[in-house]
């Protein structure tokens, strides 16, 4: 199966929670593979166990990554970025970075405050 995109362009607003506005807010190429397949994965077990919960777990999920595709998509390109970096350092065999600010800071540049 194979989410078709529709005409959605963020507009400032947060995407809808369906699985059609969650695909089209996506904006980096690795966050569309990784919904894509991980919806085929999901549709899967919903029809093995009957149980739509694990969708609903997804949907909210990708809702959180959506919104965050809109609101910085170039934060989110920079953080695939950085994590091909990270996992072609390990497969050499190198130490991986550390950043310089604790999650608490991370969470609160981005609004999140615990």
């Amino acid at each position: 199966m194979s989410a078709q995109p529709y005409d959605f362009r963020p507009t400032g607003l947060l995407p809808e929670k369906s699985l059609r506005a969650i695909r089209a807010a996506l904006t980096v190429p690795q966050d569309l593979e990784a919904f894509d397949s991980g919806l085929r994965v999901v549709l899967a077990e919903v029809r093995v166990q009957l149980d739509a919960a694990r969708l609903a777990e997804f949907i909210d999920t990708w809702w959180l990554i959506a919104c965050d595709s809109v609101k910085d998509p170039q934060g989110r390109r920079e953080m695939h970025e950085r994590a091909a970096h990270a996992t072609a350092a390990a497969a050499r065999g190198e130490p991986l970075p550390r950043g310089d600010k604790t999650w608490e800071q991370l969470l609160a540049a981005r609004g999140v405050q615990l």
